[in-house]
């Protein structure tokens, strides 16, 4: 590369750190806490004893798993204004990757919750407690230390999805290294080095969760 090429690297690379800071950031955060919300509800509805419950929730996840998250995104920004309903670029952002985590990690919880022994609901039954004060208080803790490493690899795997929010003009990473890239012609330089910053915030997310998972880990009987 020249040293014109660099010296374009070094100025655009404040940018798209902003862009990571104020846009890709938040934009998965939001979207990853609204989305777990959302797979809760729809993880109980799996596990609910009403069939009909349980079958919205199954098209629901059909729904959202055999469809390409960008199709969804182009659902919610293009498709729905031509039925009256306008949604800015950042709340459409975050409904679609809201309702894809909400669709894949309700699997994930679901599995988890079904992965607390039978004896934990006995043992709450016996003292008392009600069904839903024994979910909230004995079953959920136990799922939420076995969903923490694959709900880590939703939110790592979120973090790079929302490159997809560029397509319907959401400011964030890889936003800026296409402007940049569109007024320099440095695409190959400039996608690279989008791509290195992901690859940071992948690092740092994944040592993050390394950490969590060590500290749970002592809470858990071996």
């Amino acid at each position: 590369m020249t040293d014109s090429t660099w010296q374009l690297l070094l100025d655009s690379l404040w940018p798209m750190i902003q862009g990571a800071i104020t846009g890709t950031i938040p934009l998965a955060l939001a979207s990853f806490a609204i989305g777990l919300v959302l797979a809760l509800a729809v993880a109980l509805m799996r596990l609910s004893r009403r069939s009909w419950l349980s079958s919205i929730a199954r098209v629901y996840i059909s729904l959202v798993r055999g469809t390409p998250l960008l199709v969804q995104l182009f659902v919610i920004f293009y498709g729905l204004p031509s039925i009256g309903v306008v949604i800015d670029p950042w709340p459409s952002a975050i409904i679609a990757f809201s309702i894809n985590v909400g669709g894949y990690a309700a699997e994930v919880i679901r599995a988890a919750i079904l992965s607390v022994p039978k004896g934990q609901w006995e043992a709450a039954y016996m003292i008392g407690m009600s069904h839903r004060r024994a979910l909230t208080r004995i079953i959920l803790p136990q799922a939420a230390r076995v969903s923490v490493p694959p709900l880590s690899n939703t939110f790592i795997s979120l973090v790079k999805d929302t490159s997809l929010a560029s397509l319907i003009l959401v400011t964030e990473l890889f936003r800026e290294a296409q402007q940049v890239a569109a007024f320099s012609g440095q695409f190959m330089a400039l996608y690279l080095e989008a791509a290195l910053l992901y690859w940071v915030i992948c690092l740092v997310l994944s040592s993050g969760q390394g950490v969590l998972e060590k500290r749970l880990d002592r809470y858990v009987a071996h």
